[in-house]
């Protein structure tokens, strides 16, 4: 049993921030697949069998900073293992079109990483960063809450099917193999 949680911000004015790729990833992930949403958890969660096995997708409704509580709220029901967790933001520190999977690091001043760690009391779940790049002309809260525009939406689209690649490796490998195998190609 697996979940995937993509974080972000729930509302129609955070749609195509930054701040929400891990909402984008896991709906271009889910696209092909007839889903229904549930309010549950403290977010938007819903289920479906992939190679028989159950997994779990997430997304937050309590806000960025909060991110924590609806995952451990999940976890916790479904007594998910810490290792079988991904979690998918964005990162700063990333040029824009380029990821790294990540375990056992600190939030990096990331705010809803920063929730996760204190609500799980750990940092060993599996972290999937999508580069959002820093624009250091603007005030980091205004950037990350700001919309992609349409280039940079192309270039979001364009590394989809390596995300998809990764979420369902991600349902048959450990953190360990898919940093190796995936890692080396994003740089």
């Amino acid at each position: 049993m697996k979940l995937i949680v993509g974080l972000g911000n729930p509302g129609k004015e955070y749609e195509n921030t930054r701040h929400n790729i891990g909402f984008m990833v896991v709906d271009n992930y889910l696209s092909v697949s007839n889903v229904n949403w549930q309010l549950k958890f403290n977010g938007l969660y819903t289920n479906i069998i992939i190679n028989n096995e159950k997994v779990h997708f997430l997304k937050p409704s309590t806000y960025m900073n909060l991110s924590g509580r609806a995952i451990k709220e999940c976890s916790n029901f479904f007594k998910i293992d810490v290792k079988d967790i991904l979690i998918i933001h964005d990162d700063l520190d990333l040029p824009l079109g380029k990821y790294r999977l990540k375990t056992n690091s600190s939030a990096g001043g990331h705010n809803g990483i920063k929730s996760v760690i204190e609500e799980l009391g750990t940092t060993s779940f599996a972290r999937l960063k999508v580069g959002i790049s820093h624009n250091k002309n603007f005030d980091t809260k205004d950037y990350v809450l700001g919309k992609l525009n349409s280039k940079e939406l192309e270039i979001i689209k364009e590394i989809y099917p390596t995300l998809n690649s990764i979420l369902n490796d991600f349902l048959v490998h450990n953190i360990n193999e898919l940093m190796n195998k995936y890692n080396g190609n994003s740089q």
